[in-house]
């Protein structure tokens, strides 16, 4: 597009064709917005001309997750409460990214509540690898859409691993920045202790990119970070000699996919012929972070979701009396009331669940800064298992575990990087970094240089082709 040959509208338009044609196979769109994206690619294109200085991605078409406002155009949280809403203004990150065209609002479990994309009240996301296959949740159909080639990037986001678990069914690069790093204003939460917008990307390159663009601190979330960005671009150099990668031996020697653990001890293996010092470390407490988890996870959905009432949030019950327009007006699914039930009773007069979970995470986080006194980053599996069958009932117990390795960096605010690394039955393997908190060059640095070794990456789906 900068030497002229392209024009943002011919790559936009391409884009649009695509996730038309493909989304009745996939599902990976709740809404597509091709005026707008249009629109946007259109003004782009005059700024080119007339020589104007834009960033690197200006012009390049985006997918953004359906929990991400985006003004003028639905954001619906996959769920019937939010059916009919519409954004008055847009999320920080989309707001830095206005000269990437928006193709679509990604489909995604309900409320961000599921690892599977099921959840969804707009119908399942299908993984592009195997559509009778989960592209994993919540993210799901930003992963997907990545993954099919309907879009360049994505945001997502993360609470307990919602961007690298898909990353890893979808064979896609996942990043979940610090928290902090990103701003989450104008992302409907979930539990706000633990969310953070991310990127799906084709490569480690390109997530730099996206990077660069929606990290920043921001007045308007009282959690963004005052720290600086550094250039990820200049992260990118294919060298990890001394760097020292950690193995948590509890997590490998208890994965239940074995060809899983395979892969990630190959590529540590190969990291350490990169010149990477590899060692085994101790991570002992997955359980308990599962745990921590849940009961904090919960009680701040409870409490976030308590808007949605019919008064001023949401979808309003008509009914004769106001305890009847309140029920009513609760039209979540199955997952969503689960929870919603646990976090209320964790926040109950009778128990201290909420209490509990914030001191195990306290020492979980405690333990995480201890072990990256010894090393640089760890490295481990992105999820226990591949991307599983859409019909395959899954109860809600199984269904959590498939964070059980994302969810430290969760609790401790740690950036973290999902990246494919191998295949089994066809399916994509994807393996994860976690760092200290705010060193995204670390994880860059490492995972650029995976990639540089590496082809997994570059592998696409037949089904989609």
């Amino acid at each position: 597009m900068q030497a002229g040959r392209l024009t943002a509208t011919e790559l936009t338009e391409y884009y649009l064709e695509r996730s038309e044609r493909l989304q009745p196979t996939i599902n990976g769109y709740i809404s597509l917005t091709r005026d707008k994206a249009l629109a946007t690619a259109c003004h782009v294109d005059s700024l080119r001309r007339q020589n104007r200085e834009l960033s690197p991605l200006a012009g390049i078409p985006m997918a953004v997750k359906d929990n991400i406002a985006v003004r003028g155009a639905a954001t619906t949280c996959a769920s019937k409460v939010l059916a009919d809403y519409i954004s008055p203004y847009d999320a920080t990150a989309v707001e830095k990214l206005a000269h990437c065209p928006l193709l679509g609002k990604a489909n995604m479990d309900e409320f961000a509540m599921g690892s599977s994309s099921l959840t969804s009240a707009f119908g399942p996301v299908a993984n592009p690898w195997d559509s009778k296959r989960s592209p994993g949740g919540s993210s799901g159909g930003s992963a997907a859409l990545v993954a099919a080639g309907c879009a360049p990037f994505s945001l997502g986001t993360d609470t307990g691993g919602s961007i690298r678990q898909p990353a890893a069914f979808c064979g896609v690069t996942g990043f979940k920045p610090s928290y902090g790093r990103v701003s989450r204003r104008g992302l409907l939460p979930l539990a706000p202790s633990l969310d953070q917008i991310g990127t799906l990307t084709r490569s480690v390159e390109d997530a730099a990119l996206v990077l660069q663009e929606i990290c920043g601190y921001d007045p308007g979330d009282p959690a963004s970070a005052r720290q600086d960005v550094p250039d990820f671009s200049a992260c990118l150099v294919d060298d990890v000699s001394g760097l020292a990668l950690g193995l948590p031996r509890e997590i490998l020697e208890s994965c239940p996919d074995s060809s899983t653990s395979e892969a990630v001890e190959e590529a540590a293996r190969k990291f350490a012929q990169a010149g990477a010092k590899v060692s085994w470390v101790s991570m002992p407490y997955t359980d308990e972070s599962l745990a921590a988890y849940m009961l904090i996870a919960t009680a701040e959905a409870a409490s976030s979701l308590a808007r949605y009432d019919g008064v001023a949030y949401g979808y309003r019950h008509s009914s004769s009396t106001l305890e009847e327009m309140y029920t009513g007006s609760r039209i979540f699914g199955a997952e969503v009331r689960r929870r919603l039930m646990l976090g209320t009773y964790n926040l109950g007069p009778d128990c201290s669940g909420y209490e509990l979970g914030q001191q195990a995470r306290k020492h979980i986080s405690r333990h995480l800064e201890e072990l990256f006194s010894q090393v640089d980053l760890l490295l481990l599996p992105a999820a226990p298992y591949i991307a599983f069958p859409l019909e395959e009932e899954l109860d809600p117990l199984a269904m959590y575990y498939n964070d059980v390795y994302s969810i430290p960096a969760n609790l401790a605010g740690l950036p973290a990087l999902a990246l494919p690394c191998g295949e089994s039955r066809g399916l994509p393997i994807g393996m994860q970094m976690m760092a200290p908190r705010f060193r995204e060059d670390v994880l860059l640095r490492a995972g650029y240089t995976w990639q540089c070794r590496s082809d997994w990456h570059l592998r696409r789906p037949r089904e989609v082709e």
